[in-house]
């Protein structure tokens, strides 16, 4: 594998200088969180490297496990910040609804299809756990933005919905339907794509690491119904968790005159 010396990483940065004079030009102010975006992401990587080597040495189920727990939590966190809802009402659905769609992919890929032996595997059960939860978090800004959006936007048609059908659930339904569309059409184009207009993370990884393109191909595939199943899971079960902190007693859209 190539190695990348620092003075080449270095000139990797230049091409940065694109972003920034597109933004200056149309008057984007993108510039402050691009920056802080890249400095946060070098330290974080360089973070993980560190204490990924000590985990993937200590190979101990609890650790592992508090280290899956944090990213659950991180992801909550940073779900709720990014839909812009209360702290207090939804961080915990959220974190209850990640560690439900975690239990359900990891028990099911790592348990019944990887099989390594060890469950707890450090080598698989963090990067795959890593992985999912990372999109699941992308995909549930878009899909819950959508639903809450939806929600106060269009409250005379869940209303018209409630008071015709007797049922919450029936009221909902089409704004579930319309957060999933949201959140998932992204990810099902580029699960179309794949192979044809490029090779994903995972699968070039895995190549660049000395795999075989047929092994690495069978563990993207894995990676890619787990991200989608998980993906799905968490955004559902987040809607299903919140629902109640959304409205009041009597039915209404919470945020009301």
């Amino acid at each position: 594998m190539i190695d990348i010396k620092l003075w080449d990483l270095l000139l990797g940065f230049s091409i940065l200088v694109i972003p920034v004079l597109i933004f200056r030009y149309y008057k984007v102010t993108l510039n402050g969180d691009l920056i802080i975006s890249v400095l946060r992401m070098i330290v974080q990587l360089f973070l993980v490297a560190v204490y990924l080597e000590w985990i993937f040495e200590k190979n101990n189920a609890w650790i592992n496990t508090a280290w899956v727990l944090i990213m659950v939590m991180v992801g909550g966190a940073t779900v709720v910040k990014r839909v812009g809802i209360s702290w207090k009402q939804f961080l915990l659905p959220f974190i209850i609804a990640g560690l439900i769609s975690m239990t359900i992919i990891d028990g099911f890929f790592l348990g019944l299809v990887i099989k390594s032996g060890y469950f707890f595997d450090a080598r698989y059960f963090v990067p795959i756990s890593g992985m999912v939860l990372g999109n699941s978090l992308n995909h549930n800004i878009v899909g819950l933005t959508a639903f809450f959006k939806g929600l106060h936007k269009d409250r005379e048609l869940y209303y018209f919905l409630l008071t015709n059908s007797g049922s919450s659930r029936l009221a909902l339904r089409p704004f579930i339907q319309d957060a999933l569309i949201k959140g998932l059409n992204p990810l099902l184009a580029t699960m179309s794509v794949i192979g044809l207009i490029s090779l994903p993370g995972m699968m070039t990884g895995q190549i660049l690491g000395g795999a075989s393109p047929a092994v690495a191909i069978k563990y993207q595939v894995m990676i890619m119904l787990a991200i989608f199943v998980g993906c799905t899971l968490t955004l559902v079960l987040s809607i299903l968790f919140s629902k109640r902190m959304a409205f009041d007693e009597m039915g209404n859209v919470r945020g009301e005159s």
